[in-house]
Order: C-alpha cells, then structure tokens, then sequence
C-alpha cells in the first residue's frame, strides 16, 4: 500500500447523473420487485448468503466454468524445466490467472504459496485502526480453502506459511532450487516495497543448475523474481499512452481506451497444472482466532462467501440464473438485499474473480439474451475500477496524503468522539447510522451509501478523510487500495479532478433512495415503529444529531420532502451528464 500515507479500502462512486424520472422509474420498479423482498423492515432479521446458491450448485457452476476454459491439446507441449514457485497475492483464483500459466509453461513442477503476512494484521498508518478486521479475515481464509481445493483438483496443492514474503518465498526457492518466482504486480508503495525485498533476498541465492561460475554477475544466475499484471479488464501494456501520461479526468481514459485498446481474452489452463514438488507439510489455512483476531459471524444482512467457487456461483446468479443484468443501471443504487448491484467487488479485490471473465460474461449475454445500458455500465464500472489502479502508479503517495494529489492544504479535524460517533452509527442520522451499522456487521455498504457517509463525515462533521478512509479499510470485505483511496480524495474534493467535489444532502438522498425508510428500520429497529414518513426524521424519538447540517432540514418543517435549504440547491446533482459511478459494487 503506501508508507508516507496510509493505506485503505475501497470506496465507492462519488458521483452520478439521473433525472427525476429516472429515479421515480427506479423507485418503482425497486419497489414493485423482489429486489429487497428479502430484508423487510417488519421482518425478523435474516442473513442472505450472497450467492444465493447451494455448495452443490456452486461446485456445478465452477466445474462447467472450468470446463469452458480448460484446453485440450492447443496449449502445446510442456518443455519447462526444474522447479516454478507460484506466490499468490491478491489473485487467489485459478481461472485466467497468467501466473500460473507461465509457471506451468516454463516448469515440471509448480510450487503454489501462500504467505499469511503479520504485516497485514497490523494497524494503519496515521491513526492506528486495524488494517484487517474480523469480518475480511474470514473472507480471506475462504478464498484460501477454496483455492487450496479447486488446485488440488488441478494437480497441485496450495502451501500455507505464516511470516514476511520478503523472508518465506527466497527460502523456499533455496529450498526447492526454483529457477523462477511467479506473482501478479502490485501498484501502492507497502506491496511495491515488499517485491523488492523479495527480489533483494533472491538475489542472494543462486541455483546449482544456474551454475553461478565465470564472468556472469551472480545476480544473472539468481532465481527471478517475474512480475506479471493481472488485476484490471485493460492490460497496462495495451494503454494508447503511459501510466505518467494517464488523463487527469476519467472520461478522456475512458473514451481512450475504449477506442483504442482491445480486452485480451481469458487465459486457458491445461487440464492438470501438477505436479507439485514432494513437499512434507503443506500447512493449514489459518482460523480467525489464529490471526489475533476474534470471530465474527454475521447476524443479519449480507453474508458473502470467499472464494472462487462463489465468485463464479455470483456471476452465474446474477446474470444467467436472475437474469439482473438487464436491469443493473436501473437498480444500481439500491441500499437494500443482494440483488440491487452485482456485489462482485469482494471477490475482485481478493483477485477470486478476473475483470477479464466479467467482460466476456457480459459480451456472452448481450449476444445470447440482450445489450442495453445496463450491460454496458457494468463495463463502464469496470473501467472505473482500471482507472483507478493505473493513477495510483501515477499518483504514487499523493493518494494517501491528506491533501490529495493536488495537495490542497486543508485544516481537518480529527476530533475523535466525533469519528466514533460517526463509525459506530450514533451521528442521530438515521440514513448515517444504518450505512454505517450494515458495514460494521457485514463488511459491506452499498454504492449510494458510501458516497453519502463519506459526504457526511467531511462536508458536515469535517473529519479527517483519512480517518474515514481507514475505517473502511478495517472493514469493508471489498478492501481495495487503490480504489479505496482514490474514491475518498475524490470525495473529499482533493482527489485527480476538482470538479468531483461533491455535497451529498442526506435529506435529498434519503427521499430519493429510501423513500418508504425500510433501510434504516431494517438496521435500526427502534425506527420499526414510526411511520415511514417520519423515519428519516424521528425527531425526538431517536439520537440527538451530533451535528448540522450544512444543507438539510428546513428550520420549519424538518421534512425529507422539502429537505434542503434554497442556499444551495440540488448539490449533489449539479454533475458531469454521463460522469458516472467509480465503483464495482
């Protein structure tokens, strides 16, 4: 991640352009389908298992998945020789994973790693929150189990140590005299300062079958640390222009790339990677408890499942199974159940899904169902997502600075019983407190109420972004540098673009997007009871607003319908046509 900086989660979309009608068609087809059927205000809490498929179903989608990328006879022959170590980082897949492929290529047996880094399970950097909590933990650790399963199906196995990268991986060449070390690029500096650690301590060590005699520099005969980049839809070597020429605006990168790159296809596997060298202990995916953290199960709300497997089950779901994809620009800013958005970002960001593979699913279903905005905007999102990753090579440090890459210099507070208030879901917002409250017990947030609780915390409560910024990175299961990071200068208006300075009015948002108050009286309970009108505003039936708002309530009414002040009308409107969301949610 950073070092002169922090390092956070994955923010969403600060900014999005519809009119009034589109959001009364939005409202209307939300409401008149099943889209949140499942989490009534009135019900009794439930969890939804996002996908909504069985393990059987599951194993099914994955097997005919694999299936469909596995080939034959066209991957050639496999000549490679001696020993190739497979580091998995952020790219716990098997499906179009290139380091993989390219260890299989150029070796007889592939060593799959898997470093459970302390690092990791520290705290941040400026304010000392926990750089991982429970809830993404045990994401992880399903990702874990389901890789080690899908490559023991493949041949392989996965071996699990717990220490430093920089001190595991040059031991375990050493010990297995691999020629080369395969792993997928990381952009932000803490990843980027790990890698050369690694290719430092490498160095060190110099095969027997290299030789390591005569005039060649020892460094020539060391085992090769080979960096490949995997996480976006764009490869970085197919841009029209260089990571340090990246436009400052989105739209030029879109209209770029899309005009002037093409999206490479999925990578096929044979059908057996193995086999693995004769390893004694493989080890054990880690439990929570191990990690120094405590176990939490989700109570209510969302509960994703890690891994490939469910990756793969979601696409499935969501597209072929649902059939949502049709309408996902119409519903996208849904708060509430899992079938409002694709909620593929969790898997994206722990890499069990390739960007690559949703393209292609996409492209299969406007050929095979239909193409309309909505399939598009998924892409669009996606390209978002690539666009973020690409300016933090750019931006470097600047993206964890508090002044942003611009470096505006600004007096934040970081008043902490305000920030506590504010994370804990005690603002006296309800629209606040239950977007804060569903992320702290499910380690997600929907799209819309990221932007609005980010608005909150620095245009009302002027806190800190960084401090936002590293709260998400404890919890969100969607964890993302890059995109954490990029989203929340965007949002607090130090971000690439000045003109992404936004003020989202809760009042406004809160009758656009939970028009009956079933999101807040899901999480929080004590608002059941009120009419719907008045959930938004209980008054004194609920938490004394521990701020102002800049732009909300009228002094006379205190009503959502005729929320926000004349003094700065439609705020959260006044944007870009066709700017669009920076998200994958």
């Amino acid at each position: 991640m950073i070092k002169q900086s922090f390092s956070l989660t994955k923010v969403t979309a600060f900014s999005l352009s519809q009119s009034k009608h589109t959001l009364f068609t939005f409202h209307y087809k939300f409401s008149k389908t099943n889209m949140h059927a499942s989490f009534s205000a009135r019900a009794t809490p439930t969890v939804k298992h996002v996908p909504e498929l069985s393990p059987e179903e599951m194993d099914r989608v994955r097997e005919q998945t694999f299936q469909k990328y596995t080939s034959v006879s066209g991957l050639g022959e496999r000549k490679g020789k001696g020993v190739a170590i497979v580091w998995f980082r952020n790219d716990l897949r098997v499906l179009d994973n290139e380091a993989l492929f390219r260890a299989w290529v150029s070796s007889e047996a592939i060593l799959p790693v898997y470093c459970v880094d302390p690092t990791l399970f520290g705290t941040t950097h400026y304010f000392g929150l926990p750089k991982t909590g429970a809830l993404r933990a045990q994401f992880i650790i399903e990702c874990l189990t389901d890789l080690k399963r899908n490559l023991v199906k493949r041949g392989l196995d996965l071996l699990i140590q717990h220490g430093k990268p920089e001190e595991i991986i040059p031991s375990l060449a050493k010990a297995f005299k691999a020629h080369t070390v395969y792993a997928h690029k990381e952009t932000c500096s803490e990843e980027v300062k790990v890698e050369k650690l690694v290719t430092r301590k490498l160095q060190e060590f110099v095969p027997p079958s290299s030789g390591g005699v005569g005039n060649e520099p020892r460094s020539l005969n060391a085992t090769k640390l080979e960096l490949l980049w995997g996480s976006t839809m764009y490869h970085i070597d197919d841009l029209p222009f260089g990571c340090e020429s990246l436009p400052d605006v989105y739209t030029q990168f879109r209209k770029s790339v899309e005009s002037e790159s093409r999206i490479r296809n999925c990578i096929r596997l044979p059908a057996s990677l193995g086999p693995p060298p004769e390893v004694g202990d493989w080890g054990c995916v880690p439990q929570v408890t191990e990690l120094g953290l405590q176990s939490e199960k989700v109570s209510k709300g969302m509960k994703f499942i890690g891994g490939e497997s469910a990756a793969l089950g979601r696409v499935h779901d969501y597209f072929w199974k649902k059939d949502l994809l049709k309408v996902y620009k119409v519903t996208r800013n849904g708060m509430l159940g899992p079938d409002y958005s694709t909620k593929f970002s969790p898997w994206l960001a722990s890499g069990s899904l390739s960007p690559r593979f949703i393209y292609e699913e996409v492209k299969r279903y406007e050929k095979e169902r239909q193409s309309n905005d909505s399939t598009y905007w998924v892409l669009f999102e996606l390209i978002w997502r690539d666009y973020f990753r690409f300016l933090s090579i750019k931006q470097g440090n600047l993206l964890f600075h508090a002044g942003g890459p611009r470096k505006v210099d600004i007096n934040w507070s970081q008043d902490q019983t305000m920030f506590d208030a504010w994370r804990r879901g005690q603002t006296g917002y309800p629209l606040i407190d239950a977007n804060m409250k569903e992320l702290a017990t499910t380690g997600f947030m929907s799209n819309r109420g990221r932007q609005i609780v980010c608005s909150f915390l620095i245009r009302d409560m002027g806190i800190d972004w960084r401090m936002g910024a590293e709260w998400f990175e404890t919890c969100l299961l969607d964890y993302d540098p890059c995109s954490n990071y990029g989203n929340w200068t965007y949002g607090a208006g130090v971000g690439n673009d000045p003109r992404e300075d936004r003020y989202f009015s809760i009042p406004k948002q809160a009758q656009n997007y939970d028009p009956e108050g079933e999101f807040v009286a899901y999480w929080l309970p004590e608002l059941r009871a009120l009419p719907r009108e008045k959930r938004h505003s209980p008054g004194m039936m609920y938490l004394k607003p521990i701020v102002a708002l800049k732009h909300g309530y009228t002094k006379k009414t205190g009503d959502s319908k005729v929320a926000f002040s004349s003094r700065r009308a439609k705020p959260e409107d006044n944007r870009r046509k066709g700017h669009g969301d920076r998200r994958m949610y």
